[in-house]
């Protein structure tokens, strides 16, 4: 095969310079510079660089594939071309062994095939050059993208005229390459722990929603054999199911917490009402709710709050909330104690308190609150069941409506948990597809 077809450039060590370039690409570079590095979104990135560049370097198409599997697999993840269809898009992959790309994984080679349609003769058994000959690419130069001495990414730049990439062209596009690498491998961590988070969410939903019916349906039938209906039960045998019962209620109540959970770390619409009673429509429900285990523990439970009292929020997500602070006063609450649940209108915005009596927390603990799946380690409340999750919750669905979660203690005699939601909400109370990340805990 005719050399001038494929070469390979040996990259220098050290930066590309680039006073010999002209006023133009400086520039570009100096903008990509200061944009891309503080871009989390990948497509938004590559678009940056392509609408900097598209004028300085002949381009009918640039791709980004990423060095996946150990280095041995290559696969796209990112194209933008000037004409359609693109029939080689995000997602193709193939193995690095056999491919001419296999001599950049070392980061010091960039790759320059001056006539596809000639590699292509030389190399049938080429799959993607064949597909980008369909799409009538003709040349194109490919550098990697190198991180800590590691090849984590192949830019492409191509074009549909044969031998478009000259000593200039390489140039510039090794310095792009530079300037981009960082920031790409930035952006693609970002998506892969987006991905990630959201195929778990998915999965938790799924698993959560599949236990649900089956758990109900055994507690029924253990209620129903403890009411009678399958005949008279010896002493033990009702204990046995009493506690089977109790055992499936607290199941369920790790389902219910997960399903919530599922819905919050997913695109959450907060769609709020006006006029919503926060005494009426949402204390009053989260109260009856936990009534039964705090008579259970001899707990009284004491509401204060004007009625009615009309704030601008989402109904199902602030019973959410309340279900939540007032469920978790009466189980860490002591036997026989009180939890007190109080609301307020009060400069610009409306709060909502659950105070207990029980062990409280430590304030070396605190910065565990509000935190997925996080849980204070101490003896005594390592003793009450739960998931870590309904603080979370909680702390998720405050932030969306624009306010802020509390948390105040003495050790060994209270704890208060509460939130403020500004009102009118920010907005206009409607907020659609909003992701939050992060656990940044309370901001008292």
């Amino acid at each position: 095969m005719n050399r001038d077809v494929l070469a390979y450039i040996d990259i220098p060590e050290g930066p590309v310079p680039t006073g010999a370039f002209p006023e133009q690409a400086r520039d570009a570079l100096d903008a990509i510079n200061r944009r891309i590095a503080a871009e989390p979104s990948l497509d938004r990135v590559m678009d940056l660089l392509y609408e900097a560049t598209r004028d300085l370097c002949p381009c009918d198409r640039i791709g980004l594939a990423f060095v996946e599997d150990d280095g041995a697999r290559v696969v796209s993840r990112w194209v933008r071309a000037e004409y359609a269809p693109v029939l080689l898009a995000g997602g193709y992959g193939e193995d690095m062994a056999g491919s001419s790309l296999a001599a950049l994984a070392t980061g010091r080679k960039l790759r320059v095939i001056r006539d596809l349609a000639a590699y292509l003769d030389a190399h049938p058994g080429s799959r993607s050059t064949r597909i980008l000959v369909r799409e009538g690419v003709r040349s194109s130069m490919t550098c990697p993208l190198v991180v800590d001495g590691r090849t984590v990414a192949l830019l492409f730049r191509s074009s549909r005229m044969p031998d478009a990439y000259g000593p200039d062209q390489v140039a510039m596009h090794l310095a792009v390459g530079e300037r981009l690498a960082q920031a790409v491998e930035k952006a693609w961590r970002i998506r892969q722990l987006e991905d990630a988070n959201r195929a778990y969410t998915e999965m938790l939903g799924f698993v959560a929603h599949e236990l649900k019916s089956p758990v109900a349906s055994m507690m029924r039938d253990s209620q129903m054999m403890l009411d009678g209906y399958a005949g008279e039960l010896s002493p033990p045998q009702a204990e046995r199911l009493r506690k089977m019962v109790a055992k499936g209620d607290y199941l369920l109540g790790l389902v219910g917490d997960y399903l919530d959970l599922a819905r919050l770390e997913g695109d959450l619409a907060v769609n709020a009402r006006d006029g919503l009673d926060l005494a009426g429509d949402v204390i009053d429900t989260a109260v009856d709710i936990a009534r039964a285990d705090a008579d259970a523990k001899g707990m009284t439970i004491e509401i204060d709050a004007p009625r009615p009292m009309p704030v601008q929020a989402d109904p199902d997500l602030m019973r959410i909330v309340a279900v939540n602070l007032v469920g978790n006063g009466v189980k860490y609450g002591r036997d026989g104690g009180r939890v007190r649940v109080t609301a307020r209108h009060e400069d610009g915005a409306f709060t909502m308190t659950v105070h207990n009596e029980g062990p409280g927390f430590p304030e070396s603990q605190r910065g565990r609150l509000f935190r997925r799946f996080s849980r204070l380690d101490t003896a005594e409340l390592r003793r009450r069941k739960g998931t870590g999750v309904g603080l979370y919750s909680v702390a998720r669905i405050v932030r969306l409506h624009g306010g802020r979660v509390f948390a105040e203690s003495q050790e060994g005699a209270w704890a208060e948990f509460g939130f403020s939601i500004p009102q009118p909400l920010p907005n206009g109370g409607v907020t659609e597809g909003t992701v939050l990340h992060g656990d940044d805990g309370p901001r008292a």
